[in-house]
């Protein structure tokens, strides 16, 4: 239920049974029961209308400074587990829920999900009318908003909607630099999982690859495991003498939260010195956006932004049509983009930008999530396409 309360109370008490609430920037308030972490998060409320996954969802670093909205209603029915996680610190500001979470249901699943969202202190609120949400997101555009979530059910409400007015919100915000690696680490080598083998490891190391962290998702490199790759995890601040020093057969530039432009101030010059080396070069999501700025084209905030597993891509190359997973709420301006980049890639939603490659050189990226957790596994072959350019770069160096 949608309801707007008056500025002049201070302090309103919906009811004991509503134990949290979300207030939005435009003073609509949605009441529900809390969740979770007790306390308030602040941030931009998106939805996602992915039907499974949802714990790989929320510990997906391109989530820094959102409130996800789920339009599933049946969130938190498999539980938790130790496997389905994409970062070992969860960035997500808070969860909406549709219905209350049931006892867990699935032979994986070591908790609860609300113990899950507890543990790692996320705001959530559950019970309210998510369809309304979605349509007011969809009408007006993803909105800055508050979830306070405390057991008697009391709210400063002018306290609330100050909050979420005065949060600053995505655009102009450098996240990546809050969630990237503090020091550069190889990674452990596990593949992608497999029923009833779980994560196994990799012991051979073919190729060195150099990922540079804006918010990487443990599958990306799982899948590079999975091609025998050695993969080496720096900063998002890492300069290129010390990314080249390492000797990489490939670079790669990951998935991240914020806006483009503000993380390019540090990592387009990097990326324009590593392209001049000519090694094969891969980007995903927020990588795609930054390899973009480095050659000269521009990003822009969308209206709703593409986050879910069920969008369909165009491959312009192959024109055949890709079931993927999103998560992005910038692009890349088609317009901006110089004559030496060719679009790959088009969303079928809305025509935008969902690939570009340099048509001289090993460098391509896409927007969406090849490597999925969750969602389908369509654009797998876009890792395929990268360890053949290594293939071929780590023979030239050999002779």
């Amino acid at each position: 239920m949608k309801l707007t309360l008056k500025r002049k109370n201070k302090t309103s008490h919906l009811s004991n049974f509503n134990t949290a609430i979300l207030v939005l920037e435009n003073k609509s308030v949605f009441k529900g029961i809390g969740l979770g972490y007790r306390g308030e998060a602040t941030g931009e409320v998106c939805f996602n209308t992915s039907l499974t996954g949802y714990q790989e969802i929320i510990s997906d670093p391109s989530y820094a400074g959102q409130i996800i909205n789920f339009t599933f209603p049946h969130i938190g029915n498999v539980g938790a587990n130790r496997e389905d996680i994409e970062s070992d610190k969860i960035w997500t500001r808070g969860v909406i829920f549709n219905s209350e979470i049931t006892s867990p249901s699935n032979y994986r699943s070591l908790q609860n999900l609300d113990k899950w969202l507890k543990k790692n202190r996320i705001v959530g609120i559950t019970g309210l009318d998510t369809r309304s949400l979605t349509n007011f997101i969809r009408e007006k555009g993803a909105p800055k908003g508050t979830i306070s979530n405390n057991k008697n059910g009391k709210f400063n409400i002018n306290k609330l909607i100050n909050k979420s007015i005065n949060w600053p919100g995505l655009n102009g915000m450098d996240l990546a630099q809050e969630v990237t690696t503090n020091k550069t680490y190889i990674w452990k080598g596990y593949k992608t999982w497999k029923k009833n083998k779980g994560y196994e490891k990799n012991n051979k190391k073919k190729f060195r690859v150099v990922a540079i962290d804006y918010g990487i998702k443990k599958n990306i490199l799982r899948y590079f495991s999975d091609f025998d790759c050695e993969v080496k995890v720096v900063s998002c601040k890492e300069n290129a003498n010390n990314i080249l020093n390492l000797k990489p057969h490939g670079i790669f530039l990951s998935n991240g939260p914020g806006d483009p432009a503000a993380t390019g101030k540090y990592a387009i010059k990097v990326v324009k010195n590593l392209i001049k080396k000519n090694i094969p070069l891969f980007g995903i999501c927020l990588g795609h956006q930054i390899l973009a700025l480095a050659l000269d084209a521009k990003t822009k905030k969308m209206k709703l932004g593409h986050r879910g597993a069920n969008h369909p891509v165009k491959n312009l190359i192959t024109k055949k049509v890709e079931i993927t997973s999103q998560n992005h709420g910038f692009e890349v301006i088609k317009q901006s983009l110089k004559k030496n980049t060719e679009i790959t890639h088009l969303s079928l939603f809305d025509n935008s930008i969902e690939g570009i490659r340099l048509k001289n050189k090993p460098v391509f990226s896409v927007q969406y999530h090849p490597e999925a957790n969750p969602g389908p596994q369509d654009s797998k072959y876009l890792f395929n396409n990268f360890i053949k350019e290594i293939k071929k770069y780590a023979k030239k160096k050999r002779h």
